[in-house]
């Protein structure tokens, strides 16, 4: 049976553990500036150079910097995912409205506010990704209408990114240190804000079991490697081992010291990740290369058990059973 994210809340006088102050201090808001930065440094670059090979460091920077806090699914970050980093995304969607925006040259690609009405599959890191590494893509030249659509679509996430970055400090920060304040409508309590931020830390490893290493590998009889994040710039386990590190610093934060048993946990989950010989998982078709993806995976989702019972457990929060997986 596998713990889900389904808890079941336990209002017990348990003691204390939650640091709110410190998730924020040493892990949120220094992530939020660096990818703001960073994609602030892609929009510059574009500026000066649009062509793949010129832009690809700063977008692999920007990748980076987004792994630190790409677990973050609350307040400012809740919505503004879907444009700025939209994966899965199954249907291609962002790939057909790329091609259709350069194929009729399409206004909306040459300009940043007229941009934020294009679709969100065809915003942000993913589909810059498109556009810098699918061969039926990236072969633009300076000064063409695609790279005018980089440029602009640079620009546009380093916007998003700032706005982001911007309301963590000056509104949702403050909600989640002052949680129970009588003027707080969002958090009631000093208990809500704890565990708010507790389930973004499950969630992100049940995102990386489900979605970062359980997509690509899909069946038995049908793996899907091209399922894998990223895959074309070669970077699906950099991801994992890069979102792994930032969950790791979350948890020690919230936990407010480091803890014997969730360290053991993620430094199982760092050794299974070293052996992993493909960094873009193209090699799930082979039966040693499922076998590996399949240990890292067991000791990720290991991660999350764990968590529950040293940190959730002690935050008043009891893990539940999914239903769905007929338990």
């Amino acid at each position: 049976m596998r713990l889900s994210l389904a808890f079941a809340l336990c209002f017990t006088a348990a003691p204390a553990l939650a640091d709110v102050n410190a998730v924020l201090d040493t892990h949120i808001l220094p992530g939020e500036a660096a990818f703001a930065s960073a994609t602030q440094d892609l929009a510059t670059a574009a500026a000066e150079n649009c062509l793949p090979d010129a832009l690809t460091p700063a977008w692999n920077t920007a990748f980076d910097a987004w792994m630190g806090i790409s677990h973050l699914r609350m307040g400012p970050q809740e919505q503004a995912t879907l444009s700025m980093a939209y994966w899965p995304d199954d249907r291609s969607s962002g790939r057909r409205t790329l091609a259709r925006l350069i194929a009729d040259e399409d206004a909306m690609g040459t300009d940043a506010e007229a941009f934020t009405e294009v679709s969100a599959a065809a915003r942000g890191l993913y589909a810059l990704e498109t556009m810098l590494y699918d061969p039926q893509f990236n072969d633009y030249a300076a000064g063409s209408y695609s790279c005018t659509l980089v440029t602009v679509m640079t620009q546009d996430l380093a916007n998003q990114a700032e706005a982001v970055n911007a309301a963590w400090n000056q509104k949702f920060a403050p909600e989640l240190r002052n949680a129970g304040a009588t003027d707080n409508g969002v958090y009631l309590s000093p208990q809500e804000a704890e565990r708010a931020l507790f389930t973004q830390l499950h969630g992100g490893i049940e995102f990386i079991a489900d979605q970062r290493l359980g997509r690509p590998m899909g069946t038995l009889d049908r793996p899907r490697p091209q399922r894998a994040e990223t895959w074309r710039a070669s970077r699906s386990m950099r991801n994992v081992s890069l979102s792994l590190e930032a969950l790791h610093q979350m948890a020690t934060a919230l936990a407010g010291q480091p803890l014997e048993a969730v360290e053991q946990a993620f430094d199982a989950a760092k050794y299974f990740a070293s052996t992993i010989a493909d960094p873009a998982f193209q090699d799930i078709t082979e039966a040693q290369a499922r076998l590996r993806l399949e240990s890292l995976q067991g000791r990720v989702r290991t991660i999350g058990d764990v968590l529950i019972v040293d940190i959730g457990e002690t935050m008043g929060i009891a893990p539940g059973f999914n239903s769905a997986d007929g338990d």
